[in-house]
């Protein structure tokens, strides 16, 4: 129920701020402008949750079998960092 408020929020004040941008030429850069910052805040969304799985993930396995933390470190470090590029990607990709 809490996540469908905060939905509710950000779109009031989407459609709020709209109104400037549509007033500026056609009014198809004010869509634009919104879808990329809808994917923008998608993209970051979805790599928080990523990296908030991986470092769970991460915890767990190092409180289960500590002798390997440091194989297993290694290994969330390197999937983080192909999760970040990936984000990043994303980020150019809505960009631009």
């Amino acid at each position: 129920m809490k996540f469908m408020k905060i939905m509710a929020i950000a779109l009031t004040a989407v459609l709020l701020l709209a109104d400037p941008l549509f007033a500026q030429g056609t009014g198809q850069e004010g869509l634009i402008r919104i879808g990329k910052g809808l994917g923008l805040g998608l993209t970051l969304l979805g790599a928080g949750i990523g990296l908030g799985f991986i470092g769970k993930s991460l915890t767990e396995s190092m409180a289960r079998q500590p002798e390997i933390a440091g194989q297993i470190q290694q290994g969330a470090i390197i999937i983080a960092a192909l999760l970040e590029g990936l984000a990043l990607l994303a980020v150019l990709f809505t960009l631009f």
